[in-house]
């Protein structure tokens, strides 16, 4: 009989015990002593927002294929729960054995978004494990760190043992295999971080050194050792479709942010937005088959009891059979009482067509990101669509029953204007004035269209990895004009107007791309009280611009200055396939307004070819 690890009387003092009890469905037991190594698989958020990561649970069902190894998972405790164990000296444990993190062999943390990095912190305090690697010792889990974020590690390369820079798929069993081989030997930790840094994908910070120039920027970057690569290859799953997949994902008691099936339709995009992360990271496109999904939808409903598949992907329209497998899914499971959600689609009439198709369009409100609201600026940023696109596309979505519109912008884009800002209130009212052109007895209701404003990050290996970002006063100043220009329009009670916090926006913008020096800022955060940064009602700004003052990180120095293209980058050592020759050259066609292609009509060279497969080579075969 499993014990818990907490006692009754702290469950019932907390807000959600059933996020630490474990023993979901379809949740893995295996017995201890018949496993060599165990992995604590982490997401460190709150337990709702850790369950929805698809990644997680790909690597989770991979891992538990291996007879010899245990994957369990942790999650960042709650701020309730954090004091509770803080008092009583309780270590954090995983929740399918409900032992502490610190009897794992690996610690591996999912790298998501560069607001949770305290949480990192607070997942290995409470673990109680050094917080440096460098004060480890053979009886501490190896921390590893994957996911986006890990394609720039460095401000966070005095906590991890190494990173994972790619799609878990690959490497992971050959990490495991040394692993054990190592341990059986009786080498110490030293000697398998050595041996894993020659597997493809994976980084040892401390196997590296940085020098810095007078001016701050660095001077050097390279192996301090021989034999250790000076380059580390981006990890890619190019046959997507014979690969893992969970067809029985662990179901959470309680309610959680994508409380519902997720079938991952392909990875990648075509569309080569030049502010966008993860177009760029996760290059060349590959499509998962279509029978392959048709298999997975029907075994993961039947396994998890959801009433709700979501296709995901970052551009779901551009999927090539999306129509045949929507009326697929329509005609298995519409009448079973199984919704359909597709993310990600763009303004078109095909998109639109699925749409109505799955959505009651009574209910829902539809969600486009248009990113700019001038034409010009959408050209600068290589979306791909005209304002005629976005009208059309609106007015068709009000004529077949819509009534309710999200609009997803940008502030703080390279090169914008105060009319590109302005532009942005004034594309709400066109959309708003195209609803009122249907005749009133064919409208459904009032029109409600909802402007949301982010602010602009500019994020490693994409185009704009070099430019100057705004200052939280500019980022405001920007929101407060959109704000006046809404209040001027024709149609304003018709839209409501939303905007980002700029001081979370450009502590996002220090830690996209800072280098190693930035790891003592957060450190420092910290140990003045940061946690949960990622939400409002935890944050403060203050812990951080006090943890600036006392270590000398200056937050402008890597906010507020452009890059030159001759300088060496903290990520420049690492290879995604794609060029750094491209991004450049994008880079360079965004100031004249250029736009470049979609990867479908027209190949634009960005040196994801060299992966061999995906959309490089669909006509080619």
């Amino acid at each position: 009989m499993r014990k818990l690890a907490l006692s009754d009387e702290i469950l019932l003092k907390i807000e959600k015990p059933a996020r630490y009890i474990g023993n979901e469905v379809n949740s893995v037991n295996k017995d201890l002593s018949k496993v060599d190594i165990r992995f604590a698989m982490c997401f460190p958020d709150v337990y709702e927002i850790g369950m929805s990561h698809l990644g997680i649970q790909i690597l989770y069902d991979m891992l538990n294929q291996r007879e010899d190894t245990y994957c369990e998972r942790v999650y960042s405790p709650w701020i309730d729960l954090d004091k509770i164990m803080r008092e009583e000296k309780i270590p954090l444990f995983t929740l399918e054995s409900q032992r502490p993190v610190k009897e794992c062999d690996f610690l591996g943390i999912t790298l998501q978004y560069e607001m949770c990095y305290t949480n990192i912190l607070q997942v290995l305090e409470l673990s109680q494990i050094p917080l440096l690697a460098v004060d480890r010792d053979e009886d501490c889990p190896v921390v590893i760190g994957g996911g986006p974020c890990a394609y720039n590690p460095e401000p966070l390369a005095d906590f991890f043992d190494l990173f994972y820079i790619g799609e878990g798929e690959t490497s992971y069993f050959a990490l495991l295999d040394l692993y054990k081989e190592m341990k059986e030997a009786g080498r110490t930790r030293r000697e398998f971080l050595e041996a894993a840094a020659g597997i493809p994908g994976i980084y040892v910070p401390s196997l590296y050194h940085v020098t810095y120039n007078e001016d701050g920027t660095i001077k050097e970057f390279a192996p301090n050792k021989e034999g250790i690569p000076a380059t580390v290859e981006k990890q890619v799953v190019m046959n997507v479709t014979d690969t893992y997949y969970p067809s029985a994902p662990v179901v959470p008691y309680i309610k959680v942010t994508q409380d519902r099936v997720v079938l991952e339709i392909q990875r990648g995009c075509i569309r080569g937005c030049r502010f966008c992360q993860a177009g760029m990271l996760y290059r060349p496109t590959r499509e998962r088959d279509i029978d392959m999904l048709k298999k997975y939808a029907y075994e993961m409903l039947k396994n998890t009891g959801h009433e709700e598949i979501s296709l995901s992907s970052l551009s779901s329209s551009d999927y090539s059979k999306l129509e045949e497998l929507v009326t697929y899914l329509i005609d298995e499971f519409g009448q079973k009482g199984v919704n359909i959600s597709l993310p990600s689609l763009r303004i078109d009439a095909f998109s639109l067509d699925v749409m109505s198709k799955v959505q009651d369009v009574r209910k829902s409100s539809l969600t486009f990101a248009p990113e700019a609201g001038s034409q010009r600026m959408r050209n600068v940023i290589n979306k791909g669509l005209t304002e005629e696109d976005i009208l059309s596309g609106a007015f068709q979505a009000f004529k077949g029953g819509w009534n309710k519109v999200k609009l997803y912008f940008m502030l703080g884009l390279p090169g914008e204007t105060e009319e590109d800002i302005r532009d942005i209130a004034r594309l709400a009212d066109k959309i708003a004035r195209s609803y009122y052109e249907i005749p009133k007895e064919e409208r459904n209701g009032k029109c409600q269209i909802t402007v949301s404003t982010s602010f602009f990050v500019p994020k490693p290996f994409t185009p704009f990895q070099w430019v100057r970002m705004n200052t939280m006063e500019e980022f405001l100043e920007k929101a407060r004009i959109v704000n006046r220009e809404v209040k001027d329009q024709l149609n304003r009670k018709s839209i409501k107007y939303n905007w980002h916090e700029a001081e979370v926006t450009v502590l996002e913008g220090l830690l996209a791309r800072g280098d190693r020096r930035v790891g003592k800022a957060i450190l420092k955060a910290y140990e003045n009280g940061a946690l949960y940064d990622a939400w409002s009602e935890t944050f403060h700004f203050e812990y951080w611009t006090s943890a600036f003052e006392e270590t000398g990180v200056d937050l402008a120095f890597y906010t507020d200055r452009e890059r030159s293209a001759d300088e060496i980058l903290p990520w420049d050592f690492i290879s995604i396939g794609v060029t750094k020759q491209f991004l450049l050259r994008e880079w360079e066609r965004s100031k004249s307004e250029e736009v470049t292609k979609n990867c479908r009509a027209g190949c634009s060279g960005c040196g994801a070819a060299v992966y061999k497969g995906g959309v490089c080579l669909e006509d080619k075969n």
